[in-house]
């Protein structure tokens, strides 16, 4: 057992934590360059919180340019042991409607301009995917969205496109027939680089709009994302508050559906073929399994 470090990636309208004590910002830099904005550090209870705004204080980067690597690389550095990431949505679904939050835990992922992985040419890694939200994580933050007043629903699928445009009507169709529930810019690479880096992932999605599918309804526009974006928002750093204090005076165990560990049968390349040099930027990642 050991302590809840939480990381809590903040979307768009997101830029701060409330209730921080003992704050403080750390100006980082890690093997994948600089993340998006200053980490910023502290404590809720007895509960220790690193946050870092996905897009920068500002809203300075756009989806395809954040930088994923150096965010998920940045927060396992400083002791993260599981990441809640929080992000504006467009609903697929009527049920879904602006203001509510989904709690998603499946992904398909449409993104095409990003790099998905640490691991390369030196040192070859697949981690599955299958279920790449945790439960556990998952749950405490459904319920903690609840407690701060949150229209909550549990469970869904996240469409991750590349953006920065919003979708085309032809392309919200198909995005509802397949399934898909939510859509946005930011959860892909972002929940697979959390795996690779053994660290339990989890998502608020805080609906906006409902794209362009329903014609009865102004297709979305920055305009009225915003509309909705204040009151979302605040819901949201209420949820964080709720989150941590729920996990107050309780113990972390491994993850139950084994992130912690899922580097263990994840690499391939063989011993004498790994590259020294990229193993040494490894290790921040996958150092547990490369030094064990």
């Amino acid at each position: 057992m050991s302590k809840w470090t939480l990381g809590i990636i903040g979307g768009s309208g997101l830029y701060e934590i409330d209730g921080l004590e003992d704050r403080r910002e750390e100006a980082v830099e890690t093997g994948w360059g600089k993340p998006s904005d200053t980490l910023v550090r502290g404590r809720i209870g007895v509960v220790d919180l690193v946050f870092l705004p996905r897009h920068g204080r500002g809203h300075r980067i756009t989806p395809t340019e954040v930088p994923y690597r150096a965010n998920i690389a940045a927060l396992k550095a400083a002791g993260v042991t599981d990441i809640l990431s929080i992000s504006a949505c467009g609903s697929l679904q009527e049920a879904y409607a602006p203001g509510q939050f989904v709690a998603a835990d499946q992904f398909i992922d449409r993104t095409f301009a990003r790099d998905k992985t640490f691991f390369g040419t030196g040192m070859v890694a697949h981690v599955s995917m299958a279920h790449p939200v945790c439960p556990r994580l998952s749950g405490l933050a459904a319920n903690a969205a609840e407690a701060a007043g949150a229209k909550m629903h549990r469970g869904g699928t996240y469409l991750a496109m590349e953006g920065p445009q919003f979708s085309s009507l032809a392309e919200s169709r198909l995005y509802r027939q397949g399934g898909c529930d939510v859509i946005g810019m930011t959860a892909m690479p972002e929940a697979k680089l959390a795996r690779e880096a053994e660290l339990p992932y989890a998502i608020l999605c805080m609906v906006t709009d409902y794209d362009c599918w329903r014609e009865e309804t102004d297709a979305v526009s920055v305009t009225n994302v915003l509309e909705v974006m204040g009151h979302n928002s605040a819901l949201a750093r209420k949820a964080v508050v709720r989150l941590a204090e729920s996990l107050s005076g309780t113990d972390r165990t491994p993850d139950p559906n084994g992130t912690d560990t899922c580097l263990d049968h994840a690499l391939i390349t063989a011993p004498d073929a790994r590259d020294p040099e990229f193993l040494r930027k490894l290790q921040v990642i996958a150092g547990r399994v490369l030094t064990g």
